[in-house]
């Protein structure tokens, strides 16, 4: 055994000391209640620190906690022993060293090497001729860190002997049995073998879907089983749906249902709402084609002239990869590439935009000793933990070293090519990030713009106190709807996190170029000659802007000034301009035949941006309102009966929905109430009562119900008068907070220790507001936190002028397919990042992006 000083090569260790076999029994003994032997669903991570991206090919290995499984490396393995008491690690090395030489100056001959036994997800050549691998592992005891060598038979108890092995054979937690998958497979669903279809008539066009009970355009599914396409799952962020697809399920019980949008040749995104999980359909093709849906069909037409496809698109991957120029590596802080791990590229694009952008920086990486002190037992199933970790992982410098000057010159002396920037892998950030959603848990290739809606919707979800970063992008439009008819208006405001710009094809520039191209490219299919140089449609941006502003009609708009549908006109302006302005360019459509179609053109995007002329004017004189009258309410008579029985007793209300709400800042009674009146139907539907009823002056008001005589007022009222249990209030102030923030946090959260605990961390802002608390504590009357009328979203409104620093390109024919590029604009020059390759860009291509990213001029 070592003690702590050999372990970290630190003078004075005291050196190899050989005990018996009863000293290393005797010394585990206080420790064996700790040591588990890895069940069945237990995620073991051997690979990967939970904090950073140390492995054991780092230079200090990584520590293994012998009781959750978690990995540490040195600089946060002792944060895990103060935090949780666990003493026994597993420490893992893997040490590279450069081959024996033989005589003639080759390498020795091969043999099989006896000394790499962990199963690790690297890259590492095992079989390498320069290099050779040997693993090391032991058992490491804190805090004095003595070190028992494995394997250890004879001496090691046969518990902790069993652990052991277990660990150093268990498998990577991000895959099951399939090596080249690290997601888990979607499980088949149930109901796709028997799938009931109703032959009704319905035919899905392939484009211009809507939701049959609201007006949205996006996140929309198809039931498989009527054909009924309906919004999807609502967001934090009032973005993605109105949950109807849902509501539909549980009116009529029909499971299936698909993803429009996401069908392609290789399947799509279906979710089974019985079994509440992303599912597999085998029989999707069929069950599509019941609807006129030709999956099989796509493909032949996608992939028939392979000749014809793929010409263009190899233009497009060199234009956007600038193949063919001599790109420079970066390496250093802000300078780090992200691993690819299968179809991750958008992800990895986004990330790389995201963490540009200082407010980012500082809210994760700025506070990294907080939220890393703070995390919970499992760090990697939290949120901000995980985003601080790629944040320094991206920032730090740490994994983007220069190779030293001797390896150059090796590198130079035996002709070999350079040595390859290594990048980080995300892969247990996109675990978390994607868990329980349809598309990004699936390892095929997603919509980058959809994924940046997702991100936005965590990191809304999980803030970190007072200060959210994606303030940043938030803005209001104003949507001005007038009846054609009466010519009376409607002004609305809605929150949105990026502008979509229309690609305006009719304004090409080219267009006697385009015309010839397609002719000659035609006859040159027809006759099976080689296809001519390929033309891209040059599309003004001024024209896209354009297109942006003019009215588009409503379909089936109802006036309120007729009581009738009518046609409508509706214009968008910006009622606030972001701090960061996001510009996605809807190159993306369907055509006839279902076939996923892009928009090959180029755009003069500028550097400079001026979108003041699109700030939104409000209610101009002379202008008339709409009256403010909904429209009547259709109910199914077979929902009549569910409706009715909807309100519960106000004893049953859903206290974990009401916590959500309360995290998110709402008053308690509030919050109460809509769950309550929302029939605990969860927290997402509750939000939107919040949204309509947070404007009524009663809004934060105890619930009181004539039918219960005021039962549920009183029982609320009793609950927060009471004063916090004060054993509860010790045991959080022995752990270090004032016990101002402990009455604080105990009378948030109905006197819960675990989501006081969560409360404190997630309302710094109390913490340095002492006086604020303080004044609380002394006054009889306060409850909970100050109650005062909600602000609406906050937005950082201000000058509408803006300049480009990073754009994030696709190349192929579909966002279900191809590959993502992110360039981004540091220290004055541009800079490429293609997954693990970040190099100085010679020719960005901006006119071929799909997202922009502009960040405010100051005025």
């Amino acid at each position: 055994m070592q003690r702590r000083g050999a372990l970290f090569g630190m003078p004075g260790g005291s050196g190899n000391r050989k005990m018996a076999a009863g000293d290393i029994g005797e010394l585990l003994v206080p420790h064996m209640p700790t040591i588990r032997v890895p069940r069945s669903g237990d995620r073991v991570y051997k690979n990967e620190c939970a904090f950073s991206y140390d492995s054991p090919n780092s230079e200090g290995g990584l520590y293994v906690c012998m009781n959750t499984f978690l990995a540490f490396g040195r600089e946060h393995v002792e944060r895990h022993f103060r935090k949780t008491g666990q003493s026994v690690y597993m420490y893992l090395k893997r040490h590279m060293r450069e081959k024996v030489r033989g005589a003639s100056g080759g390498a020795l001959p091969k043999r099989r090497n006896s000394k790499i036994f962990l199963d690790l997800d690297t890259d590492d050549d095992l079989n390498s001729d320069d290099f050779e691998y040997e693993d090391e592992a032991k058992l490491v005891i804190f805090p004095d860190h003595y070190e028992i060598a494995l394997p250890n038979i004879e001496e090691l108890p046969a518990l902790v002997t069993i652990a052991c092995d277990a660990v150093l054979s268990s498998k990577s937690p991000y895959r099951k049995q399939d090596p080249d998958t690290w997601e888990n497979e979607l499980p088949v669903s149930k109901y796709a073998n028997n799938l009931t279809q109703l032959d009704n008539g319905v035919r899905i066009p392939p484009s211009g879907w809507k939701c049959a009970r609201c007006d949205l355009r996006e996140n929309l599914w198809l039931n498989l089983t009527d054909g009924s396409v309906l919004c999807g799952k609502w967001f934090f962020d009032s973005s993605g749906g109105n949950g109807h697809a849902l509501e539909h399920y549980r009116d009529l019980g029909y499971p299936l249902a698909v993803k429009l949008g996401t069908i392609t040749p290789d399947g799509a995104d279906v979710y089974s709402f019985q079994e509440e999980e992303p599912v597999l359909d085998p029989h999707l093709a069929k069950h599509l084609a019941h609807f006129g849906i030709d999956m099989l069909h796509m493909h032949g037409t996608e992939n028939g002239l392979q000749d014809n496809d793929s010409k263009p698109r190899i233009s497009e991957w060199e234009v956007i990869q600038e193949t063919g120029t001599k790109l420079k590596p970066m390496y250093g802080p802000g300078y780090t590439g992200l691993k690819n791990l299968g179809n991750s590229c958008y992800l990895s694009s986004v990330m790389q935009a995201i963490f540009s952008i200082p407010e980012f920086q500082r809210a994760y990486v700025g506070n990294l000793p907080r939220i890393f002190d703070y995390s919970p037992l499992d760090p990697t199933q939290d949120f901000n933990t995980q985003m601080t970790k790629l944040g320094h992982g991206l920032l730090s410098g740490q994994y983007s070293k220069p190779p030293m000057k001797s390896e150059l010159i090796e590198q130079v002396m035996k002709e070999e090519p350079k040595p390859q920037q290594n990048g980080i892998s995300p892969r247990m950030f996109k675990a978390f990030v994607s868990r329980s959603h349809p598309e990004f848990s699936s390892n095929r290739q997603q919509d980058a713009q959809e994924f940046f809606l997702h991100l936005v919707n965590l990191v809304e979800r999980n803030r970190i106190g007072s200060e959210n970063p994606s303030d940043v992008f938030r803005f209001l439009v104003e949507e001005r709807i007038q009846c054609c008819q009466t010519r009376k208006v409607r002004y609305t405001e809605r929150v949105d996190y990026l502008m979509q710009l229309p690609v305006a094809m009719e304004a090409a520039t080219n267009k006697d170029e385009l015309i010839a191209y397609e002719l000659t490219r035609r006859e040159a299919e027809a006759n099976r000659r080689p296809l001519p140089e390929l033309v891209r449609a040059k599309i003004p941006f001024s024209a896209c802007l354009q297109a942006f502003s003019e009215p588009e009609n409503v379909d089936d708009f109802w006036s309120s000034a007729l009581q009738a549908k009518s046609a409508g006109v509706k214009t968008s302006r910006f009622a606030s301009f972001p701090e960061y302005l996001v510009v996605q360019i809807k190159k993306f459509t369907f055509g006839l035949d279902w076939v996923p179609k892009k928009f090959d053109v180029s755009i003069d995007m500028p550097d400079l941006l001026d979108i003041n002329h699109l700030r939104a004017r409000g209610l101009q004189p002379g202008e008339e309102e709409l009256p403010d009258i909904s429209p009547p309410v259709v109910i199914p008579d077979d929902s009549k009966d569910r409706l009715m029985n909807q309100l519960i007793d106000p004893s049953d209300i859903d206290e974990s929905s009401v916590m959500q709400l309360a995290e998110m800042g709402f008053p308690l009674e509030a919050c109460r109430k809509a769950v309550y009146f929302t029939g605990n139907m969860g927290a997402e539907v509750a939000f939107n009562w919040i949204i309509v009823h947070m404007e009524e002056p009663d809004f934060a008001e105890p619930l009181t119900m004539p039918g219960y005589g005021g039962a549920a007022s009183a029982g609320a009222s009793a609950g927060l008068d009471n004063q916090p249990p004060e054993e509860t209030v010790a045991l959080i102030t022995s752990m270090g907070f004032h016990r101002n923030q402990a009455l604080q946090a105990l009378r948030a959260t109905n006197s819960n220790l675990e989501r006081a605990l969560d409360w404190i961390f997630s309302h710094p802002e109390f913490e340095e507001d002492s006086d604020f608390v303080i004044e609380m504590e002394n006054n009889a009357n306060a409850n909970i936190i100050s109650e005062a009328k909600p602000e609406g979203p906050r937005v950082k409104d201000g000058s509408g002028m803006y300049e480009l620093f990073a754009f994030i390109s696709h190349m192929g024919t579909s966002t279900m397919s191809g590959h993502y590029v992110c360039h981004i604009k540091k220290e004055g020059r541009w800079v490429i990042y293609n997954d693990h390759k970040v190099c100085a860009s010679e020719r960005p291509p901006k006119d071929l992006g799909y997202m922009y990213f502009y960040r405010r001029i100051p005025s």
